[in-house]
């Protein structure tokens, strides 16, 4: 399978100057001929947790609905950002748009201690093509906790897919953690940041691709928006 990792840059809560930026990547990964594309954490609203109320929405936004179209007539799927309203609260929750398929979502499980006055925590990991690629999400901070790849792999997960929004720290972090457990499960990684500001810190790219042996095979700057396109079978990558 072919992936595409969107690294972007998000108009700070503009939801509809981000979904014309995410259909303009959504379109590159088509000419990739890719089969998915994965934007980062609450790419659709930029990682803004003081804005989360004002912003979040329910899954049957229509805003959403050129996302479902997209997916149906290109046979492409589409992960994307954004805080969804539940009755329990506000989640940071991936969106992911299926050739005619019903929507499905990811709600981040581990939430970071700055994030508890802005939001809930899902219950529930999800599996992407649970019969063939078996791919689990993760958001940023859960990605780098022990306990959440364990339960992926418990429930047969063979990729790891990280959605993150992450400083030059976190981004260190990630590049000393996702080697490690690529390894010990003999699982790829692949993480999707985004670039410029966000919240209180400067958010710093660098998306890549670690294959089951651990080795960072290919990544994005640190500075620059790009689409890193993972051939998974065969391990080759494209930047642009």
């Amino acid at each position: 399978m072919k992936i595409c990792l969107a690294q972007t840059k998000s108009v700070k809560g503009d939801i509809l100057a981000n979904i014309a930026k995410h259909q303009h990547f959504i379109q590159q990964a088509i000419v990739e001929k890719a089969e998915a594309i994965f934007f980062h954490e609450l790419s659709l609203t930029g990682y803004e947790p003081e804005l989360a109320e004002s912003l979040a929405t329910t899954p049957d936004d229509n805003r959403f609905a050129i996302f479902q179209q997209m997916s149906d007539n290109h046979g492409i799927t589409i992960g994307l950002g954004m805080p969804i309203r539940t009755a329990k609260g506000i989640e940071i929750t991936m969106l992911i748009f299926q050739t005619n398929q019903p929507l499905q979502s990811y709600a981040k499980q581990q939430l970071h201690a700055d994030e508890l006055p802005y939001f809930v925590e899902g219950h529930e990991q999800l599996i992407l093509w649970p019969e063939t690629l078996k791919v689990a999400p993760a958001i940023c901070y859960e990605s780098l906790q022990a306990s959440h790849v364990q339960t992926a792999h418990a429930l047969g997960a063979r990729v790891y897919l990280a959605s993150v929004a992450k400083s030059q720290k976190g981004v260190d972090k990630a590049y000393i953690h996702y080697p490690i457990i690529a390894r010990q499960y003999q699982m790829p990684v692949l993480m999707v940041n985004c670039v410029g500001y966000c919240d209180n810190f400067v958010s710093m790219g660098s998306s890549g691709f670690w294959n089951a042996k651990g080795e960072l095979v290919a990544a994005l700057d640190h500075v620059r928006e790009g689409l890193l396109t993972v051939d998974l079978q065969r391990e080759q990558m494209a930047l642009k």
